[in-house]
């Protein structure tokens, strides 16, 4: 029976094998000679800006044909100008990937009239690492704690709505109660930055661990930045004193907090268009997963301050269909609160 059994299924074997390479030479002959945009939805020097342009040349290293993979910052709108523009505009055929915001992935639930694509028809290659989002404040801020919070105005800087660094601090400020005062219209983090040193605002509302970590890590140990809060469900390993938002008590508004802390699973996500072919999303797939891997490409990004802990695009996906999944109850009371 056994030596039956193989005997149908070496030939099942062999074709699934023959199509396999077949699958990856049409792959290695597309992408052959070829530049790749990889389209960064932020400024230069933020965080996203930093996680896109260490990956990029790994992308090359590891993509069937070797194209060159080339970066380029399209900030606006915190990257609803870029996932309006993958969805609407970008060819279709694995040339242009992008990297967006986390926020992104709850846009045309929460701001449908600014996100002009429909989420699930992206196919998500993957991201470099979950991400934790902390409050932190200079030491001129008239606050030090997390009890703070909910008793004295404090200052934030902001880019713009469908990004956590505004999105955060409107609704924590409605479903918890803290005082946030939101300045936006900053172009990214290092602007906000500079704000917080000339003292425009007193920080970050809602500014992810690694940015934090990469460039601002010197202040924080010399006691000029305090990290006083964190967000999500559980603390992140390099933050075990530092508290975290407790969730509200009623359902509806306990939802959608937990809808918003999704979003950080998202961490920096990368994407395509819908209808690139599936063989290329694949081999997309397959080299962000390996370049996750090298030791060079960790190497670099321990240099840089990045977490790697790497999320797969299958991964996204189903975070993806599980956010869609989120009760309508919730979706409402967030989208009125998050429509400009």
């Amino acid at each position: 029976m056994n030596r039956l059994l193989l005997k149908l299924l070496s030939p099942l074997a062999l074709i699934l094998a023959t199509n396999g390479a077949m699958a990856q030479n049409a792959v290695a002959d597309f992408y052959k000679g070829k530049q790749i945009q990889l389209r960064i939805g932020s400024a230069a020097g933020s965080g996203y800006d930093l996680a896109g342009r260490l990956v990029a040349p790994y992308l090359s290293k590891y993509l069937p044909g070797n194209p060159s993979v080339i970066s380029q910052n399209v900030p606006g709108a915190g990257s609803l100008l870029l996932a309006n523009q993958l969805y609407n505009t970008a060819p279709r055929d694995g040339t242009v990937l992008g990297i967006v915001s986390n926020g992104m992935p709850t846009a045309p639930l929460l701001t449908p009239d600014a996100a002009r694509f429909d989420v699930t028809k992206f196919s998500w290659i993957g991201s470099s690492a979950p991400e934790t989002q902390v409050v932190f404040v200079s030491d001129k801020a008239p606050i030090k704690t997390l009890a703070d919070l909910f008793t004295t105005e404090v200052i934030v800087g902001a880019t713009a709505p469908g990004v956590a660094i505004y999105d955060m601090p409107v609704v924590t400020n409605a479903l918890l109660g803290t005082k946030f005062k939101i300045v936006s219209g900053y172009e990214g983090s290092s602007q906000i930055d500079l704000a917080t040193e000339r003292g425009e605002v007193h920080g970050q509302a809602a500014l992810g661990w690694v940015s934090a970590k990469t460039r601002n890590m010197a202040d924080i140990k010399a006691g000029k930045l305090r990290v006083i809060a964190q967000y999500g469900v559980k603390k992140h390993p390099d933050l075990p004193d530092t508290p975290l938002f407790d969730l509200p008590k009623d359902e509806v508004a306990r939802e959608g907090m937990l809808l918003m802390f999704a979003r950080q699973d998202y961490g920096r996500p990368l994407l395509v268009p819908p209808g690139v072919p599936a063989e290329r999303v694949a081999a997309l797939r397959k080299a962000f997963m390996d370049s996750m891997k090298d030791p060079d490409f960790r190497a670099d990004a321990e240099k840089a301050g990045l977490e790697i802990n790497p999320v797969s695009g299958e991964e996204l996906d189903a975070l993806t269909a599980q956010v869609m999944r989120t009760k309508p109850a919730a979706v409402e009371r967030l989208k009125v609160l998050l429509t400009p």
